[in-house]
């Protein structure tokens, strides 16, 4: 269900325009009645009959825009342009499409278009500000993390709000239900479903039977002591339509109605005085207080098509004058779905506003005077997506989209945020070390990014609450990796101790501390990389060293064995070095068995055996 039938406004949206004539007539029936997906078929029927114009192919994009079919929309817009100047919504609705489609220099085109027709729209405004916005808006930092729910059917589910562990949602999901001609599916009902926070699983959805009606309901809203709640339903109930006589129509609107819990029972429903058979009023979001009451509306004073409006409740259960929250949230466009937190945060969705396509979800900080801030992928898309909610005490929000084609509800869980303080220091004195570069490596060791200490020998990254590994490389000191464990939202200071290198430079050789080989192999291990780095620091700093490394084996095996054993392990030190930039011809290497024995034992004891496997570097040329 998308932009107006989300809000579930069964008003009269087409336009009866000049091309209409009796053989559209059928189709334009249809579209008074808001069937779009009959109205297609028939206007389909006169394409295929040769009796197509700028008229039927405009209808045809208005309707797959309505039932939200992007590539049908946008092939009919583009047909309607071509034969003939068109509306300036209708440059609008085209550049909305082929947004929703991502083709986003097409999109601008026709928004250049639409905006050039009226300028002072303030659509129009917000896009001559920046038409340019796109790559700015694709940078914004991630807030959530966004996943599919296990509640959805194959039908339109949306408007998820979960209150203590109780996930209400509206849902077209019975079958048995008639449906609804706007988009062929069963009318919408309320649903209810536990949600186990500990297992992360929700129960088999529920009809919440003593509000569910034979029309349209939800969303829903609801009082913090769970007692009163707010929803959307239709005017139909209390027989408050308005009626065509001459189409043989009634026109029903979207209403707010309000139910008590008693005996663990909604009874007491009443409708909201500020009703009309006029307008809608849908949508409802009721503050922390359960004093003010936030919902969408088309009534008198909106500043587009839908917007978003707010009403005192007071304490005796009357209510005061509606207010329209102002031009830093409604456009000319639709802004719908408001969602208000504990902590005075709007959320809405808007298509006025600048967006990915469709509606994007914005938050607002009614505290500040801060403008309404997009909230980027991965909650928004280039599709719709809107009914944005939030619980605090959860820390848990849910979003509905149509990103995959039908609505459904997708849990958002705030990007946990943290910092990892690096602090560089010598692991010998204890002196901070300047000038050190610091890496952050993510779990499979990509490189997240590079910094160097400052004068305080500090470099700070902010990061996400997940392991990290710190790599730190200082001139004159062991390279070492330290690994930091999931974060938990605040900053860790990380206190990185690197050993200098203190090696001896002899007239013949490199001596280093022992690089040791396990028993029966010739793989390097991490004691022996951190030494080979060491030498790999001599010959960088000493590029006239050239090296021969000896490897040795103890006296177990045979003696053919152990010189090929060796020469493997010599092969693998020389392979190390060459790996970290020492060019192949400053190094070589040679195996020699068990003949060069460090400890010369009979009954060899295991200390003895590891210091005969080892590696030494002879220097052959200075």
């Amino acid at each position: 269900m998308k932009t107006s039938t989300i809000t579930l406004i069964l008003i009269l949206v087409s336009t009866l325009l000049t091309a209409q004539n009796t053989q559209t007539k059928p189709a334009d029936k249809l579209v008074e009645r808001l069937e779009y997906v009959q109205a297609v078929q028939e206007y389909l029927k006169l394409v295929d009959n040769g009796k197509s114009d700028s008229y039927v192919q405009k209808q045809l994009g208005d309707c797959y825009y309505n039932i939200y079919n992007p590539t049908e929309a946008i092939k009919w817009y583009q047909q309607a342009i071509s034969s003939g100047k068109q509306d300036p919504e209708t440059y609008y609705r085209y550049a909305q499409m082929l947004k929703s489609d991502g083709k986003y220099e097409a999109s601008n085109a026709q928004m250049k278009t639409f905006a050039a027709m009226l300028p002072t729209d303030s659509r129009a405004k917000i896009f001559n500000e920046n038409p340019d916005y796109l790559p700015k808006l694709i940078d914004t930092e991630k807030l959530f993390d966004v996943e599919k729910i296990s509640i959805n059917s194959e039908r339109s589910d949306f408007g998820g709000v979960l209150y203590g562990n109780q996930l209400y949602f509206s849902s077209a999901r019975n079958e048995t239900l008639k449906k609804y001609g706007w988009n062929d599916e069963p009318f919408l009902d309320l649903y209810q479903s536990t949600y186990d926070s500990a297992q992360k699983k929700y129960t088999e959805p529920t009809a919440i039977t003593e509000l569910n009606t034979r029309f349209h309901e939800g969303p829903l809203t609801m009082t913090q002591d769970g007692n009163t709640i707010y929803y959307s339903s239709e005017s139909f109930n209390e027989n408050l339509f308005e009626k065509d006589k001459t189409k043989k129509l009634k026109y029903g609107q979207v209403n707010l109605y309000t139910a008590k819990k008693e005996n663990g029972k909604w009874t007491v429903i009443k409708p909201l005085p500020f009703n009309s058979k006029s307008y809608s009023t849908s949508n409802p979001s009721i503050d922390v207080k359960g004093t003010t009451l936030y919902f969408s509306s088309n009534m008198p004073g909106s500043k587009g098509g839908i917007d978003i409006w707010k009403v005192a409740v007071n304490a005796d259960g009357t209510f005061g004058t509606p207010e329209n929250m102002g031009d830093k949230i409604n456009t000319a466009g639709d802004e719908s779905f408001p969602f208000i937190t504990d902590d005075s945060v709007l959320y809405f969705a808007s298509n006025g506003l600048t967006g990915f396509g469709g509606l994007d979800v914005f938050s607002i900080d009614l505290k500040t005077n801060a403008a309404a801030v997009n909230l980027g992928k991965p909650v928004n898309t280039e599709k719709d997506d809107f009914a944005f909610t939030f619980n605090t005490a959860q820390n848990r929000g849910y979003v509905s989209s149509n990103r995959f084609g039908v609505d459904h509800i997708y849990s958002a869980i705030p990007v946990c945020k943290g910092q990892i303080e690096t602090i560089v220091k010598n692991a010998k004195t204890g002196a901070l070390l300047p000038n050190a570069k610091v890496v952050i490596m993510d779990e499979a060791g990509n490189v997240l990014g590079t910094k160097f200490t400052n004068d305080n020998a500090e470099v700070l990254y902010d990061t996400e609450c997940k392991p990290y590994t710190i790599a730190v490389y200082k001139d004159g000191f062991v390279t070492k990796n330290f690994p930091v464990a999931n974060l938990d939202g605040g900053k860790k200071v990380l206190e990185a101790n690197i050993d200098p290198i203190e090696v001896i430079i002899t007239e013949t050789e490199i001596i280093l501390n022992p690089i040791y080989f396990e028993y029966d192999k010739s793989n390097i291990t991490k004691q022996g990389a951190t030494e080979l780095d060491k030498l790999v620091y001599v010959m960088s700093q000493n590029d006239k060293i050239v090296i021969f490394a000896k490897s040795h084996t103890d006296f177990r095996g045979n003696d053919a064995y152990n010189m090929k054993l060796s020469d493997r392990r010599a092969q693998a030190t020389v392979q190390y070095v060459i790996s970290k930039g020492i060019d192949a011809s400053r190094i070589t290497g040679q195996g020699f068995g068990e003949s060069e024995p460090k400890v010369n034992c009979e009954k060899c004891t295991e200390k003895e055996h590891a210091l005969n496997r080892r590696s030494e570097f002879m220097i052959i040329k200075k």
